[in-house]
C-alpha cells in the first residue's frame, strides 16, 4: 500500500492529524481556517516551554505540509516535537507517526521523539509496524476534511480548555 499515498500528494498537515485524535470537530473547524488556537492560552503555555528548555534549537522545521518542532542528525534523523502534557498521547504519538511516513516516503529515515519538558519525560517513537494506523488516519482525515458539515461533538473532559468550545457548545 506505499503507493497509495506518495510524498507529493501528501498535503495533511501534521496538527490535522493531531486533532483527528483530540477532537475531529476541531478538526474539521481548522480545515475551513476557523483557528482559535493563537487565542489560547495553553498553546501560549506550550510555546513558553518549547522556548525555555530547548532554545538552542531550530524552531518549526518546515518541510512540505509538515511543521515539525525541531531536527536533530545522527546516524538517524530524529525529529522532536514538544508537548504540554500526555493528556492526549495517542494525538502527539500519530502526529509523530505521520511525520515519520511522510519523510519515508522521501526515502528519509527517521524516528521521533515527543518532549513532556513540565513531566521531564520523553518518549521514543519508530514508524515500524504502524504505517497501516498512519494510512488509516489519512483517510480518516480526508474524509473529514470533505464533509460539508462538521462532525456532531462529543463532550470531554478537554472541552473546558478547548479554544473552540464555544463552537461546539455556545
Amino acid at each position: 500500500m506505499e503507493e497509495e499515498y506518495p510524498a507529493e500528494e501528501l498535503l495533511i498537515r501534521g496538527i490535522e492529524i493531531n486533532y483527528l485524535f483530540v477532537c475531529p470537530t476541531k478538526l474539521w473547524y481548522f480545515t475551513r481556517g476557523i483557528t482559535m488556537e493563537q487565542e489560547s492560552e495553553w498553546v501560549d503555555l506550550g510555546r513558553f516551554f518549547h522556548e525555555q528548555r530547548y532554545g538552542n534549537e531550530e524552531k518549526e522545521v518546515g518541510i512540505g505540509p509538515i511543521k515539525i518542532d525541531f531536527i536533530r542528525k545522527g546516524d538517524i534523523l530524529e525529529v522532536h516535537e514538544v508537548k504540554l502534557g500526555k493528556t492526549m498521547e495517542k494525538a502527539h504519538e500519530m502526529q509523530a507517526l505521520y511525520y515519520l511516513y511522510y519523510l519515508k516516503r522521501f526515502g528519509i529515515k527517521a524516528k521521533a521523539i515527543l518532549h513532556y519538558p513540565k513531566l521531564n519525560e520523553t518518549v521514543e517513537i519508530t514508524l515500524e509496524g504502524r504505517e497501516k494506523d498512519v494510512e488509516n488516519a489519512i483517510v480518516q482525515v480526508e474524509v473529514i476534511k470533505s464533509s460539508p458539515r462538521p462532525p456532531k461533538p462529543i463532550r470531554k473532559s478537554i472541552c473546558s480548555k478547548c479554544a473552540y468550545k464555544e463552537l461546539c457548545w455556545g
